[in-house]
């Protein structure tokens, strides 16, 4: 039987879909062609070219709002996904507030997301006094609603939900604030991801009726508000469907965390179209918006051979955008050693153990990565003394940080997320000076290893800082070192500092302390620098800064 790249005709007709494939195959060849105009190549060894752009070695801390549909039910994170599961709180949640998945699926959700409160301009204030330089916009989750004006994928918040262009509002918005903007694109997993909608309950009364991924078409939506739309595309298709039979909900979540496991970092062979597709609309997300940066929830690159034919259109755009010079950024999470410096690496809730050699960047959140409503006064967030000290940390071994402030479904923030960027943003407004445009010293610092075992999700992990914790920053002549809590006898002794010492082989003329007294009385003697504090500290925060110069 003829088939076009891997699918037979009679599956494409089946779906409805021949002719919107060979559009999109024509599509994908054309841009494909444009793409290899320019010094990248879509190899690995091509885009070891690429070298960090210095703004953002000196940005340093960054804000990203992780917000889609998934915000407006309030339960946290992989709503799309948990709904189908039962057994889970999110499904629980879900058939008490909505109904049953078989009846009410996740695309009523995105349908629900209005973002009725939203008021970008007040929030990027509040981001930017609060110390970030860069701002990040989530495009498109594993949950497969694009948060853009979409070309090539129907459901997209322009047609659905909020009817808005959420990220090329905060786009623009951004840029005339002064800040780099950045995307996040998580996409590549919603061909697996979503396959749970596929499946049906294997207890209770609704045993065996399949939710309503299984059983809906373009043609189910005639009369509806989603008239026009296919679910089939939202969905993304039958591509591995739970098998009839599962009696147990424990049957049931074997299965699935089986074929997590297997296809969560395979590119999707049953579904060509779909790679194609994400191509497509990754490289009308870069067009229509020229982020700085470009986020991928995915080790390495996503999708195989389109992760790498997307990164070299990028980068090459890039140079077009800025006559010549380099100004974008990927950041992927870990990647062979051969890979490296292809794109940034980036550690999702987690930091490195010392300083890395090229530049890198922390992903994290002070709660849920999607808002979590609190069921007591005050929600379990980070508090901005957490935050500090891991910024601190971070920056000494050549990292930025990128902290999530969650956002409700209807656009706002609530009133601990208000207080925090209020706090955080007076500490970095006397603190800045040693983060932004800084470098590493020749160590990172003083103090027991504080985090261990593999980058990712190592945060919870980590022991708490205190005053024995040193951490260094630098600025041409300048060293600043931070202390991550007030000493008891109010002193601080740092041993690298000592007289003689070849880590600072030069003697100390003046010690200041970030945000008044003056200077400090200080001794460098051969034992270490110590440093006589004043009688209380200035900050709620248990983070302070030295101005250090010969």
């Amino acid at each position: 039987m003829e088939r076009i790249d891997g699918l037979s005709r009679r599956n494409l007709l089946k779906r409805g879909a021949l002719a919107l494939a060979s559009a999109r195959l024509a599509r994908f060849a054309k841009a494909q062609s444009v793409a290899a105009s320019g010094p990248y190549g879509p190899t690995w060894d091509s885009l070891k070219q690429w070298r960090m752009p210095e703004w953002f070695r000196d940005a340093k801390f960054g804000i990203w709002a992780h917000w889609s549909a998934q915000c407006v039910p309030e339960q946290g994170d992989w709503y799309a996904r948990r709904m189908y599961l039962q057994g889970d709180a999110c499904y629980d949640y879900h058939v008490k507030t909505y109904g049953h998945p078989s009846k009410v699926g996740f695309k009523e959700i995105d349908y629900l997301w209005k973002a009725e409160r939203w008021q970008p301009e007040q929030l990027m204030e509040l981001y930017v006094k609060a110390g970030a330089k860069y701002f990040m916009a989530l495009a498109c989750h594993h949950d497969n609603l694009d948060c853009f004006d979409s070309t090539h994928h129907a459901w997209n918040t322009t047609r659905v939900g909020p009817g808005k262009d959420i990220v090329g509002t905060w786009e623009k918005i951004a840029r005339a604030h002064g800040m780099r903007f950045g995307v996040s694109n998580h996409t590549s997993h919603a061909w697996h991801w979503l396959q749970a909608a596929y499946g049906y309950d294997p207890e209770g009364p609704m045993a065996g009726v399949r939710y309503d991924a299984y059983q809906l078409s373009a043609k189910d939506g005639k009369g509806t508000w989603w008239d026009g739309l296919d679910p089939q595309e939202l969905y993304t298709g039958r591509n591995i469907v739970m098998p009839d039979g599962f009696k147990t909900i424990a049957e049931a979540n074997a299965w699935h965390e089986k074929h997590d496991r297997v296809w969560d970092e395979a590119p999707p062979r049953a579904n060509p179209e779909f790679v194609r597709t994400w191509y497509l609309r990754c490289k009308d997300l870069i067009d229509k918006y020229k982020p700085d940066l470009l986020y991928f929830d995915d080790r390495e690159l996503p999708l195989g051979q389109a992760g790498l034919d997307i990164t070299a259109y990028y980068y090459n755009a890039s140079l077009s955008w800025h006559g010549g010079q380099q100004q974008a950024v990927v950041a992927a999470k870990e990647y062979s050693p051969e890979h490296a410096g292809a794109t940034m690496l980036d550690i999702e809730r987690g930091r490195a153990q010392g300083i890395l050699e090229a530049p890198w960047q922390t992903d994290t959140c002070i709660g849920d990565w999607h808002y979590k409503r609190s069921l007591f006064e005050k929600h379990e967030y980070k508090t901005p003394d957490w935050v500090a000290k891991s910024l601190v940390d971070i920056v000494s071994k050549n990292g930025n940080l990128m902290l999530n402030i969650p956002v409700r479904g209807d656009g706002s923030i609530d009133e601990d997320e208000h207080k925090f960027l209020a706090e955080f943003g007076r500490w970095m407004s006397v603190h800045g000076e040693a983060i932004y445009g800084t470098r590493p010293f020749k160590i990172y610092g003083e103090g027991a290893p504080d985090v261990s075992g593999s980058h990712n999700f190592n945060e919870s992990k980590a022991r708490a800082f205190d005053s024995s914790d040193i951490r260094f920053t630098a600025k041409g002549d300048v060293l600043y070192a931070f202390v991550l809590g007030w000493p008891a006898d109010g002193k601080v002794s740092i041993k690298s500092l000592a007289a003689n010492n070849a880590m600072y082989p030069r003697k100390i003329g003046s010690v200041e302390m970030l945000g008044g007294h003056g200077r400090l009385e200080f001794r460098q003697e051969a034992e270490a620098l110590t440093i006589k504090l004043p009688a209380k500290p200035q900050d709620r925060l248990a983070v302070y800064a030295f101005r250090i110069r010969a």
